[in-house]
């Protein structure tokens, strides 16, 4: 049992999170910007203010004491949400904190969300190959998108710096809950309406399998894996898509029918994740 703090533990995939890191038997603290009402094992908290970013590795007096382990999910989601330069000032001021404050508290455990945008989200300019994957350089393609490129590289330079530390970087697909399966039929009408992620998307549950299992990965230092589901969002299959959408992309492996187009072959091989849930079984 560990001493758990998942920042941005009130989104979408945070509480997936949360409850996985619990069903697990670790004492989760979750801390957010959200007013909500008072817990015990909540803190709200500005993760762009450094004092509070680093005390918060230290502890909150009544909360909890000395933490194993950070998830750090907490961002502004997306891009346009906010303007370019409040999205790039607080994900990148909240990520160096976290991660400043996770070292010198002595945190040598972390994992956080980066995203699928570093592979070249929209694909306005096509990937290299397909199915993409974790080896070739980011191209990031937007502000929200220049922020998580550039937390990767900030990481990679942390544990050169620090042998002992572990950081790891789950590029996350478009999180899904079950009640949002009921609108993917209708993709089929429209395959470009999706074609901006090569159709991929993530279960919340099956995003908190890959949190839990990056938590336990033992090799030090930083790494990056792509973390979507196992099949698309459509009924169409993925060969067809990939020539139909992507004409002249080479196609280096042999697709499954709807197999995602988004690699997790690495975290299938290094961190055992398995996707569990698809919107099929509940369409």
């Amino acid at each position: 049992m560990a001493s758990i703090v998942v920042t941005g533990s009130e989104g979408k995939l945070g509480r997936h999170v949360v409850a996985r890191l619990r069903e697990d038997g670790h004492r989760v603290h979750r801390l957010d910007a959200k007013p909500i009402a008072p817990a015990m094992d909540y803190t709200r908290i500005d993760l762009a203010d450094a004092g509070q970013a680093m005390d918060a590795m230290f502890g909150v007096q009544d909360r909890y004491g000395s933490v194993d382990a950070v998830v750090h999910l907490a961002a502004i989601p997306a891009p346009g949400q906010m303007t370019d330069t409040a999205t790039f000032q607080n994900n990148m001021l909240a990520t160096f904190n976290v991660f400043q404050g996770a070292r010198r508290a002595g945190i040598t455990n972390v994992v956080y969300a980066s995203s699928e945008t570093v592979l070249g989200l929209p694909f306005e300019t096509p990937p290299p190959y397909i199915p993409v994957d974790e080896e070739y350089d980011a191209r990031p393609e937007s502000n929200y998108s220049l922020v998580k490129h550039l937390e990767e590289q900030m990481a990679i330079q942390l544990c050169r710096w620090d042998p002992a530390l572990k950081i790891i970087a789950l590029r996350f697909s478009n999180v899904m809950d079950v009640e949002d399966y009921a609108a993917f039929p209708d993709f089929d009408d429209d395959p470009q309406a999706r074609r901006w992620n090569l159709w991929g998307y993530i279960d919340g549950r099956d995003g908190a399998q890959a949190v839990a299992r990056a938590l336990d990965y033992e090799p030090r230092g930083f790494d990056r894996f792509v973390i979507a589901n196992a099949d698309t969002v459509m009924s169409r299959a993925s060969a067809d898509l990939a020539a139909a959408e992507f004409p002249g992309v080479p196609v280096v492996k042999e697709l499954g029918e709807h197999e995602t187009m988004l690699s997790i072959d690495k975290a299938r091989r290094l961190l055992g994740y398995e996707p569990q849930h698809s919107w099929r079984h509940h369409v």
